[in-house]
């Protein structure tokens, strides 16, 4: 495994990768232009940039090729640093978004330090984990946000669990949460929902159908060190 900033991701137990690597791995550049055209995800990265301050540190999660959400908000000015658990997508990100740093790592066991970061992204990076991961990962992000930090999660919203499909030619076993239990789940990680967009989207791909997607914005309080789940409201890993 790679360190934040490098290019290389090295895998050592084929058998035991995480199930969204071995499909990433499979799509490459293929997933970017699918869903090159996707306005919604464009006008939640306005939505960020406009709040951010200059130089902000942000991390990507689930970053993929890096295109377009770390190349936009590196172009800005920000500190990025993207994760993602595919080889393959941590070199394409890294060779197309220079001003960017990536690493080969699941977002599960990676340290964060809490109120380390200005805005944390979390595209579509969501759906291959159970529901008890997914709320459990939203907690620890808004832990690492810095008092008025922002988050920034898509999704699609269906109310499904462990749902096994095909997603452009890659068997993927899918699960979510319907709209209003997805902005629960930010909501109960102690954030702020500001605005939320859902959308039909039909990916650039010839076995794709229309599909639902939801853009949530939250906040972290101004001034608040403590969040829901312990007796002093703050929880530790």
């Amino acid at each position: 495994m790679s360190r934040p900033g490098t290019t290389g991701c090295v895998v050592v137990d084929e058998v035991r990768r995480p199930p969204a690597a071995v499909v990433f791995d499979a799509l490459g550049s293929r997933y970017e232009k699918a869903f090159a055209s996707s306005e919604a995800h464009r006008g939640s990265l306005r939505w960020l940039t406009e709040r951010l301050p200059p130089g902000a540190r942000v991390l990507d999660v689930g970053s993929g090729t890096g295109r377009p959400t770390a190349a936009t908000l590196a172009k800005e000015g920000h500190r990025v640093l993207g994760v993602d658990v595919s080889p393959v997508m941590v070199e394409t990100a890294s060779r197309q978004v220079p001003g960017a740093e990536f690493a080969c790592a699941d977002i599960h066991t990676m340290p964060l330090e809490d109120g380390s970061f200005d805005a944390v992204c979390v595209y579509f990076s969501l759906l291959q984990m159970s529901r008890t991961e997914q709320a459990g990962l939203v907690e620890r992000l808004a832990r690492a946000l810095r008092p008025g930090g922002l988050l920034a999660p898509a999704t699609v919203p269906l109310d499904v669990e462990d749902f096994d499909g095909v997603f452009m030619g890659q068997p993927v076993r899918v699960t979510s949460f319907a709209a209003q239990d997805v902005v629960a789940v930010v909501r109960a990680a102690g954030l702020t929902v500001e605005s939320q967009e859902s959308v039909m989207f039909t990916p650039a791909h010839p076995d794709a159908r229309p599909e639902p997607h939801l853009f949530v914005h939250a906040r972290r309080a101004e001034g608040t060190d403590a969040f829901p789940g312990g007796p002093d409201g703050t929880r530790r890993d």
